[in-house]
């Protein structure tokens, strides 16, 4: 059972725990009419977002100096969809990240500026279950907020889902889909082609980019195919070449070692979208 120790406003408390001992309380109205020392309990207890970690209480305190307590509401509102659409809690750090880059970029929108995303496409296709939850829940934020949320803005959301359902370092996921981006100018580059961002087969590659740089971070190697290995080394230098230069350049900025494995499966790929006359 949970005591209130302090209530910072009508959706934030601060409380006793029995084995965090304080955690910030978050939910809408949770704070409302509650005084020191009350238990807090009843049809709201599953509705609660506890912030157990001290940096993390920190920030959100933070938070709370400039961001005014009704959007706190709605973000958590927000929140709660997202863990009963996904049937998981989500990180807690998502209350603070997810929630300030919402409140400024909502405060630009209003004063009329444009937001850029030059990754929108590839941040659709690398996570599409997170992509449609964040496209589908902006337009419950738009009726709630009475403002216009453009599609570029759907694809930070996006990468914000992600990196609550997956544990992973927000930074972390935007520098690889800057890599994937990258990796997907150099192949048009080299191949001498421009690639139709509609296509199936460019849908397959940038999955399979973010899923090889996945594999790579985890060392979770795919087996050697040495066989298929020569056979594509003879019947597709050029693409063959070109996954070699681009695991180099995976390997410089992940700071990590890649299998020659890889090279196969991405040449597979390459050469789907590769013109038959570039390899004869």
């Amino acid at each position: 059972m949970l005591s209130v120790k302090k209530v910072l406003n009508n959706n934030v408390i601060i409380a006793e725990h029995p084995d965090y001992e304080e955690v910030v309380l978050i939910g809408k109205g949770l704070g409302f009419g509650k005084q020191t020392g009350q238990e807090v309990a009843g049809e709201k207890a599953e509705k609660f977002f506890v912030l157990k970690d001290a940096s993390e209480q920190k920030q959100f305190m933070n938070l709370l100096e400039y961001v005014d307590e009704d959007f706190i509401g709605i973000m958590n509102e927000f929140i709660e969809k997202l863990e009963s659409r996904f049937g998981t809690n989500m990180n807690e750090h998502i209350h603070i990240g997810l929630t300030d880059h919402l409140y400024f970029a909502i405060k630009r929108i209003r004063q009329g500026q444009g937001i850029k995303n030059p990754f929108l496409q590839e941040t659709e296709l690398a996570y599409p279950k997170e992509y449609a939850a964040a496209t589908e829940l902006t337009e419950w934020l738009n009726e709630k907020l009475n403002v216009r949320i453009p599609e570029g803005e759907i694809g930070f959301i996006t990468l914000h889902i992600h990196s609550a359902l997956t544990n992973r370092n927000l930074a972390e996921i935007n520098k690889h889909t800057q890599l994937v981006s990258e990796l997907v100018t150099i192949i048009e580059d080299y191949l001498q082609i421009k690639i139709d961002r509609q296509d199936l087969n460019y849908l397959r590659l940038v999955r399979h980019l973010h899923s090889a740089i996945e594999r790579i971070q985890t060392e979770s190697y795919v087996e050697n195919q040495d066989n298929l290995k020569k056979v594509l080394q003879a019947e597709y230098p050029v693409c063959y070449n070109l996954s070699w230069k681009l695991m180099k350049i995976m390997q410089q900025r992940l700071q990590m070692s890649i299998p020659d494995a890889e090279a196969v499966y991405l040449t597979l790929h390459l050469q789907r979208l590769d013109t038959p006359k570039t390899n004869t």
